[in-house]
């Protein structure tokens, strides 16, 4: 298990991932709302009015009218804008900031937003078709993270990511290392336990579409597998190439890393 925190992948093609920023703060307001400031009731009914409940979807069960809120067809999407608790919220939220801005940069802020959506979707097909007469509201916005984890993975694999491994361990990894074993977790965990507390057919839907999108929706000239090695500034040597050799750059000094002095 591995935590994301940051990793230096300049933007190319916009100036700000405002969509990325955007559905941050509208999950979190979401949170706020169905959540601490709401009554248990009011939860209850935002869970089971705007969660993804198959048995609806696949008409083995039918919802009181009182609780419909959106048409049960909308539940596709609304469903990955709740979630049941705050680290529940907080872990979505960080691969989102981590990875977001750079699909964000690869395919635009329009084509971004589509792409985020569809992925929730796929999430909650997988997850439905695995599962059709469930009644349990899916919640969580893990199918449409899990597609932008896919779309990172193929389109920036080389560039390294500082990650907390097992909660603990922090290491500048390449992209490809911790996401390549992220996703074959979601696949292993599907096939073990399908029927598990987490939707891990959600996972793997997002990262199916993820994955089949990003190549449809990136823009012209954004290569798949690009080569280019970025590293976070805390992984820097202290040297810089001169003349086509690597030379030491007297006086100068490492910049601060997270994790305290350089050594």
């Amino acid at each position: 298990m591995f935590i994301p925190l940051h990793d230096r992948n300049d933007l190319k093609h916009i100036k700000m991932q405002y969509v990325t920023v955007t559905l941050i703060v509208v999950n979190f307001l979401v949170w706020l709302i169905t959540g601490p400031i709401a009554t248990e009731e009011f939860a209850n009914a935002a869970v089971l009015g705007f969660g993804y409940i198959p048995a609806i979807v696949f008409d083995y069960a039918m919802l009181d009218p009182s609780l419909v809120v959106v048409p049960e067809e909308f539940t596709f999407v609304t469903y990955s804008f709740l979630h049941g608790n705050l680290s529940h919220l907080a872990m979505n939220m960080l691969f989102l900031w981590v990875f977001g801005d750079n699909i964000e940069d690869a395919l635009g802020h329009f084509r971004f937003l589509v792409f985020y959506l569809l992925s929730a979707a796929a999430g909650a097909l997988a997850h439905g078709l695995v599962d059709p007469a469930s009644e349990a509201p899916l919640i969580g916005a893990s199918g449409a993270v899990s597609g932008v984890v896919a779309a990172y993975f193929l389109l920036h694999p080389k560039v390294r990511v500082w990650v907390l491994v097992l909660f603990r361990i922090p290491l500048p990894l390449p992209a490809a290392i911790p996401l390549a074993f992220w996703i074959g977790q979601q696949f292993f965990m599907l096939a073990v336990d399908p029927n598990g507390g987490v939707s891990w057919s959600a996972h793997v839907g997002g990262i199916i579409a993820g994955l089949a999108l990003v190549v449809i929706l990136r823009r012209p000239g954004v290569p798949l597998f690009d080569r280019t090695i970025v590293s976070p500034r805390a992984v820097e040597h202290e040297s810089e190439p001169v003349g086509g050799t690597t030379t030491p750059l007297p006086g100068r000094k490492k910049p601060p890393t997270p994790w305290g002095r350089p050594t």
